[in-house]
């Protein structure tokens, strides 16, 4: 029972955010991507949850540091803290969510400083031995602490960088079939860049044009046991752009369109013999690899090899960029209406989802919440409705004073 438990909880570690289907490869060609911590990808606001998980270009708030960290240098206002919270598997369980906290402060007209903590909790579990007796309770969990700089480098081109230390305890050192396990930890960058043009014309309106990149997670592999391999966090590329048009002076709206691609090894194809065994190499002992590339490659080996290793050649590469885009309404600046969709493909993982959500900007802080719709499978969000709340430090001091 105790390997049922803690093969449970390192799965939810091991396997990507990208979702699981029961069908075997040779179904569908299944060949989903997978990499340690994957609670890092999750969108962890609900603003960027209602826009179909697009935000590396959107307008900057506190949040940004999660998305692309060089938004910050061009927000508008002095200090503002942001909060949300995303129960996970809400349907199956009670306890499992992720709670999210950002905060930024400008150190001047061009300079930014950001912190956040992202907190995964995965829930109780009761531990047991193979014929069940009970070895106790533990609450396994992950988290990551980020520091971000971000800086204009002209009147519309900003960069950013963020540094990241992760842990994940998800055994709690139980040990596990003679092995110990422990919590596993790495730490991890992000590389960002920002583009604003606030005077664009087209179709006659007035328009406000971004464009942004992000390359995150890029750090050390990780591991749970002394003897095993270490596998990949999720480092990540986000390519995106915004397209917001000012109709008058109430109403905008905002075409967002964002492409991601994890940036790790894609599993090869092993060749098998005629029971479906994999076939080993003589001299190595290692399976014999009949299409793709050897995933057990450094981290910067790794990331540039998935640009060409898929076994399918170039059009499986293709089907590893995932499509987030969205639409966002502002009326008088201060209430939202969004909507978005998420696509994946079937091969990948086949997350294809609807999202929705609306905004509520006062005085001194904004509401924010977003609401998924699976449309292809079930998914951990599915009919949970998620919560942001962002805080205005700034208007809470012209607030205090005026009063």
């Amino acid at each position: 029972m105790k390997k049922i438990f803690f093969g449970l909880i390192l799965g939810l570690s091991l396997t990507s955010i990208n979702a699981q289907s029961t069908l075997g490869r040779s179904d569908l060609q299944l060949n989903t991507i997978t990499t340690a911590v994957p609670f890092l990808l999750i969108a962890p606001d609900s603003r960027a949850g209602a826009l179909g998980d697009a935000g590396v270009a959107t307008s900057p708030d506190a949040n940004s540091i999660h998305w692309n960290p060089s938004k910050l240098a061009f927000i508008d206002k002095d200090m503002g803290l942001s909060i949300s919270y995303s129960p996970w598997l809400k349907q199956l369980v009670p306890d499992i969510s992720l709670s999210y906290v950002s905060f930024y402060k400008k150190l001047g007209k061009d300079h930014t400083l950001a912190a956040s903590l992202r907190y995964f909790s995965l829930g109780d579990i009761k531990f047991t031995d193979d014929v069940g007796n009970a070895l106790g309770d533990f609450r396994p969990n992950e988290f990551a602490v980020d520091v971000a700089y971000a800086r204009k480098l002209s009147d519309n081109f900003s960069g950013g960088i963020a540094a990241r230390y992760i842990y994940s305890n998800l055994t709690g050192g139980i040990d596990v079939s003679g092995s110990s396990t422990r919590a596993g930890t790495s730490f991890a960058v992000d590389v960002s860049a920002f583009y604003t043009n606030p005077d664009v014309e087209l179709f006659g309106q007035e328009a406000i044009f971004n464009v942004g990149l992000n390359l995150s997670n890029i750090g050390a592999k990780i591991s749970y046991t002394d003897d095993a391999n270490k596998d990949f966090i999720p480092i990540n590329m986000k390519l995106g752009q915004s397209l917001a048009f000012v109709l008058d002076d109430y109403n905008s709206i905002a075409i967002i369109t964002d492409i991601n691609k994890l940036l790790v090894p894609t599993p090869p194809i092993y060749k098998t013999d005629d029971q479906g065994s994999p076939e080993l190499d003589p001299i190595t002992n290692e399976p014999i690899i009949e299409s793709g590339k050897d995933p057990n490659v450094s981290v910067m080996s790794g990331i540039m090899q998935s640009f060409y290793d898929a076994p399918g050649g170039m059009s499986e590469e293709l089907r590893e960029y995932n499509l987030s885009a969205g639409l966002e309404y502002w009326y008088n600046k201060q209430f939202a209406v969004r909507a978005g969709y998420f696509h994946e493909h079937v091969t990948k993982g086949n997350r294809k989802y609807l999202t929705f959500g609306a905004g509520l900007k006062m005085s001194v802080f904004s509401l924010d919440f977003s609401y998924l719709i699976a449309t292809t499978q079930n998914n951990p969000l599915a009919n949970t409705m998620r919560f942001s709340l962002m805080f205005n430090f700034d208007d809470f001091k012209k607030q205090k004073e005026e009063n």
